[in-house]
């Protein structure tokens, strides 16, 4: 697998990078970013491939199911450099569909590190066993709204993260956005609009 990287990037830059020279030399000095970007590490989904973005557009945070943690001294710091000296203008947390990192926080986990980490999300786990009891939800059914309640929580955490708070007493940016990118289909749904 290794040399299948190498020679990924050997194809890259055959293929992409020297045809298009002159656009990466343009952001080989500065990235000048103006979207954050907050997803999954799960390697089905690359920001750059499923919105068709080039290199140099968006600035990145992944973690196992997009979640935004109060003590995280991680995104702190991105939300820092990203507000600070990128001035990003908008914010996206993208969750998606058939995450493991959803499903372990429905099923409960035992390893520490990740029973730990999904705990950040338990409250979006309540609202949906809730629902899910009432609707009488297949299993399925309730992962893509627990998958949706997690954005949705994670957008309250980032909101109240005192940088973010800060920045909007200035003014309307960053907008913040949720996306759920469906794994299925390829198609990118919007169940946060922050241009509203």
């Amino acid at each position: 697998m290794i040399n299948e990287l190498l020679e990924g990037n050997f194809k890259f830059v055959i293929e992409e990078f020297l045809p298009h020279e002159e656009y990466y030399q343009s952001i080989a000095n500065e990235q000048s970013a103006k979207i954050l970007w907050i997803g999954c590490s799960d390697s089905r989904v690359s920001e750059n491939v499923i919105t068709g973005m080039k290199p140099g557009t968006l600035f990145v945070h992944r973690n196992v199911a997009n979640i935004v943690a109060f003590n995280d001294m991680n995104i702190s710091s991105i939300l820092e450099f990203a507000i600070k000296h990128l001035k990003i203008e908008d914010i996206i947390v993208c969750g998606h569909t058939r995450c493991g990192g959803i499903a372990a926080l429905e099923d409960g986990v035992k390893e520490n590190y990740i029973a730990d980490w999904l705990c950040i999300a338990s409250r979006a786990k309540e609202i949906t066993d809730a629902i899910a009891n009432e609707k009488n939800l297949c299993r399925e059914e309730k992962l893509e709204l627990l998958t949706e309640e997690n954005v949705k929580l994670q957008i309250k955490h980032l909101k109240n993260l005192a940088i973010i708070r800060n920045s909007h007493e200035r003014g309307p940016l960053p907008r913040i956005h949720g996306w759920i990118y469906r794994v299925e289909t390829g198609k990118i749904e919007v169940l946060v609009d922050g241009r509203e």
